[in-house]
């Protein structure tokens, strides 16, 4: 079982001068769930080699067990410092794909070719895509095979409007996730109270709402894998 986790390159929030990147805990607690269930990990990034980290999400209130596990962990401390580059990445080599959040994804990989690339190969290839967070973006740009929005009709989720708002980039990023979604066609869905856990699976898409939704969308993603 080879699971493929890509990862933005970006860093930076807007024009506001700050710093942005991965979500750590959305990283780190999919990375385990998948490690510990067997599965062989490979990371990968549009320019490759050390991805940003959200700075924001290492700060104290948002590190959890997972977290302070990847901290202690070496090697795979060693395999984020060295991510594939996304253009030398093949879709035949892993049975899925995995898009943790944070911001950063909004910036460069909402319409990046190798990143539309893989997902619509997996798709073709009857191979789940799983995207958590932010980073349900990736699928804003993907099409079907006959050319349709991949999202058109496809209950979805991802970091809400209302969240967005309540973290104050209601108005620095680029897009509204919910928004998008819901202008493609998707059926969106969410938690009812804002940051909740909540994951929805559709066929191959598997996506997650927020950072508390991270761990439980990777394991949907997993059933999803063991039931093809």
């Amino acid at each position: 079982m080879k699971i493929l986790m890509v990862l933005t390159s970006h860093d930076a929030m807007g024009d506001t001068g700050h710093k942005t990147g991965f979500w750590l805990e959305e990283f780190a607690a999919p990375y385990y769930v998948f490690k510990d269930a067997g599965a062989e990990v490979t990371l990968a990034s549009p320019k490759g080699g050390q991805p940003p980290v959200d700075p924001n999400s290492t700060q104290e209130d948002a590190l959890t067990a997972e977290t302070h596990r990847f901290e202690a962990d070496h090697d795979a401390k060693a395999q984020l410092a060295n991510t594939l580059r996304l253009d030398a990445v093949n879709a035949t080599d892993y049975d899925a794909i995995f898009y943790p959040g944070g911001h950063g994804p909004l910036w460069d990989l909402t319409d990046n070719a190798d990143s539309l690339r893989l997902i619509e190969a997996f798709v073709a290839a009857d191979k789940p895509v799983g995207a958590v967070c932010h980073a349900p973006t990736v699928l804003l740009k993907a099409k079907t095979a006959s050319g349709e929005p991949l999202v058109k009709g496809k209950r979805v989720t991802g970091f809400a409007n209302s969240e967005e708002e309540a973290v104050g980039l209601h108005d620095v990023v680029p897009h509204l996730l919910e928004n998008e979604l819901k202008r493609l066609g998707a059926d969106y869905l969410r938690s009812v109270d804002d940051f909740a856990p909540y994951q929805v699976n559709d066929g191959l898409l598997v996506t997650g709402q927020n950072p508390a939704s991270s761990a439980p969308t990777a394991a949907l993603l997993l059933e999803q894998m063991q039931g093809r």
